[in-house]
């Protein structure tokens, strides 16, 4: 770090790329061709041989995988869990209960937000949208709650507050770690995101429902009568515009059946078999206590208990194993020892597969950054360590007297690097390079670089995750919500930006 950097043709070539990626994003391309093109140029510029720059085109996804199985693996053992849980309707019975509380359209937007969330974080927004949309958005819209209202609710609670801190699975946190380099942790960037997540979260919920408070009226079942009767504006299926996964978690909204009544709700219960019901309500209350039993063991030696803390991958092998455990269980109760030995695999299969729809297409992205940052490069390259290049890093060394040492710009900078990586539709496709920026210039301007990671994944996620973005799967939440997609954007832009900028703000009192 000391020795003066020599800026090659591989340093420009990987800003080049950067560039491109950015403005495919941009332009709301797939970034995947781009990405294996600069992998493959950069390669070539650094080694000279054609045949090392073919390689490394393999071998940059090749590593991308191994840093990042975990994550796949963790995702197809919730998912593997949510099958098992359907078929015992436990699901239902987690959500059901809370119709009853629902007296007013004012309670309803904020139970509608917080059953929106605990669901998003334990199994991201998948069954969240038809789950809440299916079972409590039509007591929420007797209760006197505009559509677009209960549409705002869910899209800040879900696509936004559970998905960009990513807390339980640790997708995006571990994503922006892995990118920002071995000196950051996964299990800080959670954390740090997390505290952001839920301050732009309760800023936007809070200016959203002041803006629609007035539109609130009293409880009504001919409200619920004109919302069913209502022809649907916008069809809850996404174009293929997304990089990965919001397209694929939208996509997976759009056969769900919507069960707008309480004896469509009674029905679907009494599909389980007289048998299973017992089982069935087991699941729906042990679940979630399970699951939130893992959210203490993580969060509890943080507050000063003495109890050892999880460290690395530990918290995301925990959250993996606990569901494994449950989907046996659950496939146990449901089909008898036998059946079981054969539909939990199979339910593993479909869990893989979900997570390879929804998460392949990061590997070819993030081996790209992963060429520019020196302790993935050298497994890249094949070389050791201190002989592999850390290109952007080089960069920034190099012109750093070029950049401002403003902790606010930085910040802000990289906050709105990550909003434009988001315009794709796609809430995670930006964060191996906001992540890897944050590596790079966290210690150029004297900033947390976890910090600026967790920033970055802010930025990213809330804009491409699916409340401000039209392409992405708010479209399905209007679509169930039966309201114009355009019109959610509009509403929920203020309040979301609103909200990014104050938690940016307090990151950097917090933190830097």
């Amino acid at each position: 770090m000391q020795h003066e950097v020599a800026i090659g043709a591989a340093h420009w070539i990987y800003l080049v790329g950067v560039a491109v990626i950015v403005m495919t994003m941009i332009l709301r391309a797939n970034v995947v061709v781009p990405s294996i093109l600069g992998t493959f140029l950069v390669v070539f510029a650094l080694t000279g041989s054609p045949v090392s720059a073919l390689g490394g085109i393999f071998s940059a996804s090749l590593v991308a995988a191994k840093e990042l199985f975990n994550i796949f693996l963790v995702i197809a053992f919730m998912t593997a869990l949510l099958n098992a849980l359907k078929t015992l309707r436990s699901d239902i019975r987690m959500v059901e209960p809370f119709r009853v509380v629902m007296k007013n359209g004012h309670s309803a937007f904020f139970i509608l937000a917080g059953i929106t969330y605990v669901i998003s974080l334990f199994f991201w927004p998948t069954p969240a949208v038809p789950l809440v949309s299916a079972i409590l958005l039509p007591a929420a819209i007797a209760a006197g709650l505009p559509p677009l209202a209960g549409a705002m609710a869910i899209a800040i609670a879900g696509q936004g507050m559970a998905l960009s801190s990513d807390y339980v699975i640790g997708v995006a946190p571990g994503i922006s770690a892995k990118a920002a380099g071995a000196a950051v942790s996964a299990a800080v960037v959670a954390d740090r995101a997390l505290v952001l997540s839920i301050i732009t979260g309760a800023i936007a919920l809070t200016l959203a429902y002041l803006s629609m408070r007035k539109h609130i009226v009293p409880a009504s079942g001919t409200l619920l009568t004109s919302w069913q009767a209502r022809a649907s504006g916008a069809d809850p299926q996404v174009e293929h515009a997304g990089t990965f996964d919001k397209a694929e978690i939208a996509r997976g909204t759009e056969h769900a059946e919507p069960l707008a009544t309480d004896s469509n709700i009674e029905r679907s219960l009494a599909m389980v078999a007289l048998r299973r019901v017992k089982w069935s309500k087991c699941f729906a209350l042990v679940t979630p206590l399970a699951f939130f039993g893992v959210v203490a063991v993580m969060v509890v030696p943080k507050m000063g208990s003495g109890l050892p803390e999880l460290k690395g991958g530990d918290a995301a092998a925990l959250v993996g194993g606990v569901a494994a455990l449950l989907m046996m269980l659950a496939t146990l109760a449901a089909e008898g020892p036998r059946k079981m030995l054969d539909v939990c695999p199979e339910h593993i299969t479909d869990g893989f597969v979900f997570a390879f729809k929804a998460m392949g297409s990061v590997l070819p992205i993030a081996g790209f950054f992963f060429v520019g940052a020196g302790e993935t490069a050298a497994q890249i390259l094949g070389v050791s360590v201190d002989k592999a290049p850390s290109l952007l890093f080089e960069l920034i060394q190099a012109y750093q007297h070029l950049i401002p040492d403003n902790h606010v710009l930085v910040a802000f900078g990289v906050l709105l690097v990550g909003m434009i990586t988001g315009i794709d539709g796609s809430g995670f496709a930006g964060l191996p390079l906001t992540g890897t920026l944050a590596g790079a210039l966290g210690p150029v301007v004297g900033f947390d670089s976890a910090t600026l990671a967790a920033i970055g994944q802010m930025g990213a996620v809330w804009t491409g995750g699916g409340t401000l973005i039209a392409w992405s799967s708010l479209i399905a939440v209007a679509g169930f919500a039966r309201v114009p997609v355009l019109d959610a954007v509009r509403a929920l832009l203020v309040p979301v930006l609103i909200g990014l900028s104050v938690s940016t703000v307090c990151a950097m009192l917090l933190w830097r």
